[in-house]
């Protein structure tokens, strides 16, 4: 009776399993990890992110500032000092923070101070805000290669600091652009040498 109880058990754990084949559990969430980044308008930034295969889920918010749960209408006043950013939880079995950052490159302009496109002020600078050492060596490593390279005609100024407080956004910019289709994005590709010349250090990871 014992051994039946365990086969009778074992197969009502895969039953349960099929009927949430898409569940994350306890075991799987703790594998997951987190990156954040600001690039210009979050709108844009969380589209291109959240079509990544590997990322889990995004969220836009407010990070780098001085006040706590800023509201919208504050940071577009640059007197937060925060930055529109953008949290990626994602499953680095399927993809590596090196393979992200190489988007977060490829998708907006690092080279110019406090603006994206037409979009203006502090609360658009590029900025990675990295979670651990060992994204901060990646970022600084990728970072180093482009300037190396000259990818970029202008320097670099996108900000390498540590991960700050993140306040999410209102409920009505969460995947924004997936709710208005034909709503406005800054982002676009910058270079096809991004990739090229970073795909070093993603097969070196």
């Amino acid at each position: 009776m014992g051994r039946m109880k365990l086969i009778l058990l074992g197969m009502g754990f895969v039953l349960f399993l099929g009927f949430f084949p898409n569940q994350v559990f306890p075991e799987k969430e703790r594998m997951m990890k987190k990156a954040t980044f600001a690039a210009g308008c979050f709108w844009g930034v969380e589209k291109i992110f959240a079509q990544l295969p590997g990322v889990v889920s995004t969220r836009v918010g407010y990070s780098g500032g001085n006040k706590p749960n800023p509201t919208y209408e504050q940071v577009c006043m640059g007197n937060t000092g925060h930055a529109e950013a953008m949290e990626v939880t994602y499953d680095p079995s399927k993809i590596s923070y090196e393979e992200l950052l190489i988007t977060f490159w490829q998708y907006h302009d690092p080279t110019t101070l406090n603006r994206q496109g037409p979009d203006r002020g502090s609360q658009y600078r590029s900025v990675i805000f990295y979670h651990d050492e060992d994204q901060k060596a990646a970022a600084q490593k990728s970072k180093e290669i482009l300037e190396r390279e000259k990818v970029f005609k202008n320097s670099i100024v996108t900000e390498i600091v540590p991960e700050q407080p993140f306040y999410q956004a209102e409920e009505y910019h969460q995947q924004y652009l997936k709710k208005n289709p034909g709503g406005y994005c800054s982002g676009h590709l910058q270079s096809d040498r991004i990739e090229e010349v970073l795909k070093v250090v993603v097969r070196r990871s």
